[in-house]
């Protein structure tokens, strides 16, 4: 059945899980939703174009229509076996923070080399990893996916489906430790990654320097293995207290080369010794790999810095966990500005460690003597009283209208789904 729909599929190149987004000769999948059954919609996919609907709901069964026990599955699998056909080499990255900036710097990097495919926004579960690579055509030269886990055995499972030639981990840290049960949890299911690679003696790139990652080499037995440090003898973070942009120069055979990122925060440095690593290891050269680093600008409020009319905006609202946010807080208080404000969204995800760690990351900014801290989200809610709190981002944005701030170097950080972007327009 596989080979079948794969033959329809080679005509396009195009599959949807969106009845909305069919194109001429597209393969539509009915996926189930919590709200939709995709299966309902399969008649309007072959309306629109389709030249094929997979569903795996015999009631909806007509004319264009293959019937396989599971619509997941099948996309899945016709994943993995386009994987196969045209078996571009494939590069995983997972990790508790930073996948999505190192997968764009990769990208950046790579893409000055080889015709390189890279997961678009955040397709990185289940669904999002074979769409991400059914979308890679035969001419696409090296490929690069993002992996995301909310539970254990979700990166063994991505894997199967990608079965990558290289990876990496970012970090790890404490992120949707409601879902893994501890942090022990996220460390094992993000190692997964490693056990894949190391069983079939692929290779892993990694950052020498952080143990829990030395750790899980150790434990899964790799020795196909790659530290970011052999690329260079030195890696100097540039410390500009009046500049929040990271600066590094990085010695590599007695050459100097200084890179001035669009990143905030120097918890983007392993991020950019990543690129620079992968970068060498694959044959891109030191000043391309500068120039493309120095390209790259982050958007979709992932480290983003903003010029608004009245402040400096660091934007880092794209996602939170106490790692990240801990992160986040210690950079803004090394930076130089006359007047700090720290607006915080509640961090998701954390299930029964959601009150502790809010208190931990209430204390931390606390201590470090912001003029202003703002919390936003009910996992704040115990503060209200003592801080600024507003149970959503819409009360905060009409208090920020009534009570400006000004002049001030202001971090907002929190969860996607706290959509703090809505208080940009009031600062």
């Amino acid at each position: 059945m596989i080979e079948y729909i794969y033959k329809e599929f080679e005509k396009s190149y195009h599959v949807t899980i969106d009845s909305r987004k069919v194109k001429a000769g597209s393969i539509f999948f009915a996926l189930k939703g919590e709200n939709n059954d995709g299966n309902a919609y399969a008649a309007n996919a072959l309306q629109d174009g389709a030249a094929l609907a997979v569903i795996d709901n015999p009631h909806y069964m007509t004319k264009g229509c293959v019937l396989v026990e599971n619509s997941l599955n099948a996309l899945q699998q016709l994943a993995n076996y386009h994987r196969h056909k045209i078996n571009p080499p494939i590069f995983a990255i997972t990790g508790s923070n930073g996948k999505t900036t190192t997968k764009e710097l990769l990208y950046a990097v790579l893409s000055r080399k080889f015709k390189t495919y890279a997961t678009v926004g955040n397709l990185n579960n289940h669904i999002g990893v074979p769409l991400t690579l059914l979308s890679i055509t035969p001419d696409i030269d090296f490929a690069i996916i993002e992996m995301g886990a909310n539970h254990p055995g979700d990166i063994s499972e991505l894997c199967r489906i990608a079965e990558p030639d290289f990876g990496l981990i970012t970090n790890i840290g404490k992120a949707h430790l409601g879902g893994f049960g501890g942090f022990e949890g996220v460390k094992n299911t993000k190692g997964e990654l490693y056990n894949f690679l190391a069983l079939r003696d692929r290779a892993i790139f990694y950052n020498p320097q952080n143990p829990i990652l030395v750790e899980l080499l150790n434990k899964y037995k790799a020795t196909n293995v790659i530290p970011y440090s052999k690329y260079f003898e030195n890696f100097i973070v540039e410390e500009r207290s009046e500049n929040p942009f990271l600066s590094v120069s990085i010695s590599e055979g007695g050459k100097l080369t200084t890179i001035l990122t669009n990143l905030v925060g120097q918890y983007n440095v392993e991020n950019v010794m990543a690129a620079y690593a992968v970068g060498r290891h694959f044959g891109v050269g030191p000043d391309t790999i500068k120039d493309a680093i120095e390209s790259y600008i982050p958007s979709n409020n992932r480290s983003q810095l903003l010029k608004t009319k009245n402040n400096t905006v660091i934007m880092d609202a794209y996602n939170a966990n106490p790692t990240s946010m801990e992160n986040a807080l210690k950079n803004l208080a090394k930076l130089h500005a006359s007047k700090k404000v720290a607006i915080l969204g509640e961090m998701l995800e954390l299930g029964e460690y959601s009150p502790d760690e809010h208190k931990k990351i209430v204390e931390l900014a606390s201590a470090l003597n912001f003029d202003k801290i703002l919390l936003v989200g009910k996992g704040f809610s115990s503060f209200n009283g003592m801080f600024y709190y507003f149970d959503n981002s819409s009360e905060c944005a009409e208090y920020l209208k009534q009570n400006p701030i000004k002049d001030s170097m202001v971090l907002v950080k929190g969860s996607r789904g706290v959509k703090l972007e809505q208080v940009i327009n009031a600062l």
